[in-house]
């Protein structure tokens, strides 16, 4: 339920795991994490309307293209757009005599955010175009669906770190809206919230570690909860280039629940202070988690 949300093209029931969304924690260009080792400036004054100049602008941090969710806001006055240009899931799931294999592919799904205040941003997700076929290879049938996903909105807020430290931490409180039901939406309200810790580490690495609790429907007019957790590192490789590791769980109350395993790589490219362009692709480590999800993403500030 949060950006680059790579599994959602197939989560018809609001339980499937998430990565889109997607998103780096740290910071790859100007030295990543360090350069928010330096004595900021006081920038409480700035806000909405109240933009803060350039000049004092923070560092470019994404929520993408690791499921990490990023522990820094966007500046005051300032926009930000995060998406997949494209990303696909790919899923074969044999069990009880079954043989059903899963494809979905989503287009240009979209993180628009816009900073509040110095500590504060609003976020609006949108999976403006999925496209998903089930073949069920036992019986030779295959169902295939496509149009909009889901819409999603989420409250960012920084409680330290944001311009200064080693450290920076966020909570991110965050709902699904109830639209109407079809086989890619399950048309119900569900929520959550997010809490991201970003840590510089020595030799210009940073670690990510998350931890999400979501409230999905149980079909029933109730919800279950379930809890994810990841953690992240991340390194400049060589010139604008930098890449990650992560490792993600989630398990479940809902009766039957299996739980989910996930290791996820990629890297991005900054082409600017303003605009870079990320890669990756995450890989299904349980039976219960879709094999693998590649995608390919675009952030740009402004």
């Amino acid at each position: 339920m949060k950006f680059a949300q790579h599994y959602q093209a197939t989560d018809t029931d609001g339980g499937a795991l998430r990565a889109a969304g997607v998103r780096l924690f740290w910071v790859l260009s100007a030295g990543g994490l360090a350069a928010h080792a330096q004595t900021p400036p006081d920038k409480s004054g700035y806000h909405l309307f109240h933009r803060t100049p350039i000049e004092f602008m923070r560092e470019m941090s994404t929520d993408r293209p690791d499921l990490t969710e990023s522990a820094y806001t966007v500046d005051a006055g300032h926009f930000q757009l995060e998406m997949d240009f494209v990303n696909a899931t790919f899923d074969r799931h044999r069990s009880g005599g079954g043989d059903l294999r899963t494809q979905a592919v989503g287009v240009a799904p979209l993180n628009l955010k816009l900073g509040l205040s110095n500590s504060i941003d609003v976020q609006v997700v949108l999976d403006t175009y999925v496209h998903s076929s089930v073949e069920d290879r036992a019986t030779g049938t295959v169902d295939t669906d496509s149009g909009f996903g889901d819409l999603e909105t989420r409250i960012k807020v920084n409680l330290w770190g944001n311009d200064g430290g080693t450290t920076a931490m966020a909570v991110m409180p965050f709902v699904k809206w109830a639209l109407p039901e079809s086989n890619l939406r399950n048309g119900k309200a569900e929520g959550g919230i997010i809490v991201p810790l970003a840590v510089a580490l020595p030799r210009r690495w940073a670690m990510g570690v998350m931890a999400e609790l979501d409230f999905v429907s149980d079909g029933a007019g109730g919800h279950n909860t379930e809890f994810l957790s990841s953690v992240t590192f991340g390194r400049d490789i060589a010139g604008n280039l930098g890449g990650y590791v992560e490792l993600v769980t989630v398990s479940g109350s809902a009766p039957g629940f299996e739980r989910r395993g996930q290791l996820n790589a990629g890297g991005t490219y900054v082409l600017d202070e303003n605009t870079r362009l990320d890669f990756g692709c995450n890989f299904g480590v349980t039976n219960s988690a879709p094999d693998f999800n590649p995608f390919m993403g675009l952030s740009w500030r402004h």
